[in-house]
């Protein structure tokens, strides 16, 4: 799959699998009004673009897409550097600053790594959320801003909730329309087109001939587990572009961690011995969910914590083998 330069929005969302899909067109259904949304993902997943999809496929895509990295914003400087600040409000203050909030007028406001936004600040960006109106450090008047909300983490809010951590006020302003996108490892039929997709863009990037990946190379790949996500699995495309453009990708070539894959599962804990004549995997898979749900009396949440499992990750394996 070669890149092309007019892509943009949705267009940048590569994936067939089913699980991701179904969050793509939830996404492009929710892209027409101006709802607030939180996105959910571990590390890695895109959940920054999927934001910026939804952003460019709104009625505000002419107008800012503004950034905050919530879990960069130091704690003493972040209420100024959302809201902004009069000139000689406090000692730093050399100048008037805008603020975030007020940069993304009439566009849309990301609120990335949401869970880690200091409490101290939390209040103040609820009552923005409620009212609109931006109150900048040492501005006795409140500024009135247009902005449409998505917000990230790949944390489990309503943990952080519970554990007093983040206000549960603002917690259900942000948790309007909820979109989880899936890990990698659960997305098996795009591992090979995203894997084309980042090759092909790296040697084009680079003017290098694009590698080939073996079949027993792929098969490695298919068993590795992908922590970080498809940001690991492009990382990876792109070194192997540098390293072995125009070669044939095998097994011996690949870094370490693929290789030694299986030996730090081991290593781990989680070491199951495998009989002599094989198993059933999808069987067995079947029956665990089965086991675990009847020790959980039916509680998903809890048969899902049995397991090491998310709830919605639960969900979709139960509706993959048809367990009601």
């Amino acid at each position: 799959m070669k890149e092309t330069s007019n892509k943009q929005g949705f267009d940048l969302l590569i994936g067939d699998a089913p699980v991701f899909c179904a969050v793509r067109r939830a996404a492009q259904v929710v892209a027409a009004t101006d709802v607030t949304v939180l996105i959910l993902g571990e590390s890695g997943t895109g959940k920054e673009l999927l934001a910026r999809a939804i952003h460019d496929d709104s009625g505000r895509s002419e107008r800012p897409f503004v950034t905050i990295n919530c879990a960069a914003l130091p704690e003493g400087l972040a209420e100024s550097e959302l809201f902004g600040h009069r000139k000689g409000s406090f000692t730093d203050a050399v100048a008037d600053s805008t603020g975030r909030i007020r940069a993304a007028h009439r566009g849309t406001l990301f609120l990335d790594e949401v869970g880690e936004l200091p409490c101290s600040i939390q209040a103040k960006l609820l009552r923005f959320l409620e009212d609109g109106e931006c109150h900048a450090v040492g501005h006795t008047l409140p500024a009135k801003v247009d902005v449409r909300i998505i917000a990230a983490t790949n944390r489990d809010l309503y943990a952080l909730v519970k554990s007093g951590r983040f206000r549960k006020d603002l917690y259900y302003r942000l948790h309007v329309v909820p979109l989880e996108l899936p890990p990698l490892r659960l997305r098996d039929r795009d591992l090979h087109l995203l894997l084309d997709h980042f090759t092909d863009r790296s040697a084009n990037r680079y003017s290098l001939p694009t590698p080939s990946y073996s079949s027993e190379t792929m098969k490695l790949l298919k068993a590795y587990e992908w922590p970080g996500n498809v940001r690991e699995l492009r990382n990876f495309s792109e070194r192997m572009v540098a390293l072995y453009s125009g070669r044939t990708i095998r097994p011996e070539l690949l870094p370490a961690e693929f290789t030694q894959y299986e030996q730090e599962v081991v290593q781990e804990g989680h070491s199951f011995n495998l009989p002599d004549s094989g198993i059933d995997f999808y069987a067995l898979e079947a029956q665990l969910i089965r086991q675990a749900l009847a020790k959980a009396r039916g509680n998903r949440s809890k048969a899902a914590r049995l397991l090491g499992l998310t709830r919605n990750t639960l969900l979709y394996r139960m509706s993959k083998y048809a367990i009601e």
